[in-house]
């Protein structure tokens, strides 16, 4: 079993560069001889991290893929683990059941894997079996839900909850243009989470750039249910709205739903997340939504990529930084009309 880096060599990495921009990793190289290849002017990277290495043993664990961006994480990561002859891929059942979810990274500790993508349905619960794989020497790649202590994995990769919060609001300012009394609605996802938290603070810091605030908020579940239960309620209670951000395209679905019943389109919404179902509308024109904040459903093809990185003891071409980063942040842009085609192609179904 490849172990190319210890536990010691591991915690010692831990003042490695924090990379708080969007994860391009199409051209990840081997640091130890880029600077002599690509010479005094920097201009040429050389890259061979595509090229076959040690067979790289990944254990993969997910939440259920109850809804459209839960199923895209886990097709992404099996599309990109397919694309190296050096990486086999075991995907455990996606489960909500946090023990089940538990035994199944214990199980890839017993198999002796090379390394582990965790995407855990919760962080904190799932924070001492991913310590447990550290202290064996397996490479833990956590994704999208923060463990509760830094030793628990390598290397993290994050969506920017807060930043989506950012981009929304952003939005909004600009389509008020200066108009001060527009009636801003919020659709938020499970309050009890910190992500939905990030969400609405991003969203509320950014409208008050421009002096807007939330006037009608309610939050719901990222179900279709959910979603037009909790829309229905708002609609009946804001007889008028000017914006609308809902945090998540899946319950979006049901959101659209509720509109539609209640026959309102004199506002723009935007979209959370970023799914294809929602880009389609935004692209067509013919809906009250307009735009829609990515969330990457990329994070745990990156988390591969990063566990044969590390495994393999590769770093990433763009950064100076000779080992992979502790943390990767990944951005949360605001798609619309004038640039829906450059997200389509990699947006989900919800």
């Amino acid at each position: 079993m490849n172990r190319s880096l210890s536990t010691s060599r591991r915690l010692a990495g831990w003042g490695a560069v924090l990379c708080a921009a969007t994860l391009t990793m199409t051209a990840c190289t081997n640091s130890s001889s880029e600077d002599d290849a690509s010479g005094a002017s920097g201009n040429s990277a050389v890259s061979d991290n595509d090229e076959s290495g040690d067979t790289v043993t990944i254990g993969f664990s997910a939440p259920a893929a109850d809804h459209g961006w839960m199923s895209a994480i886990t097709k992404a990561a099996q599309t990109e683990a397919d694309k190296y002859d050096d990486v086999e891929l075991k995907v455990a059942e996606g489960t909500n059941d946090v023990s089940l979810q538990i035994s199944q990274v214990e199980q890839f500790i017993n198999e002796g894997v090379d390394a582990i993508v965790l995407l855990p349905f919760d962080g904190a619960a799932l924070t001492p079996v991913a310590l447990k794989a550290m202290e064996a020497g397996i490479e833990v790649v956590n994704v999208d839900r923060e463990f509760s202590s830094p030793f628990a994995a390598r290397t993290t990769v994050l969506g920017d909850n807060y930043g989506m919060g950012v981009s929304a609001g952003t939005y909004v300012c600009e389509q008020a243009d200066g108009d001060t009394d527009a009636v801003v609605g919020e659709i938020a996802g499970i309050d009890s989470l910190p992500l939905t938290k990030e969400r609405s603070q991003g969203f509320e810091d950014a409208l008050g750039d421009c002096g807007l605030d939330v006037d009608n908020r309610v939050a719901a579940d990222f179900t279709v249910e959910g979603g037009e239960r909790s829309a229905s309620n708002l609609l009946q209670a804001a007889p008028e709205l000017d914006f609308l951000w809902n945090h998540d395209d899946d319950q979006g679905v049901g959101v659209l739903a509720a509109i539609q019943n209640a026959g309102r389109d004199e506002f723009v919404m935007v979209g959370g997340a970023g799914s294809k179902n929602v880009m389609d509308l935004i692209k067509s024109g013919d809906s009250v939504v307009k735009a829609t904040v990515v969330y990457p459903s990329t994070q745990a093809a990156d988390g591969v990529r990063l566990a044969r990185l590390v495994t393999q003891d590769k770093a990433l071409s763009d950064l100076v930084e000779v080992e992979v980063p502790r943390q990767i942040k990944l951005s949360a842009p605001t798609v619309t009309a004038d640039n829906v085609d450059d997200y389509l192609p990699s947006a989900f179904e919800s």
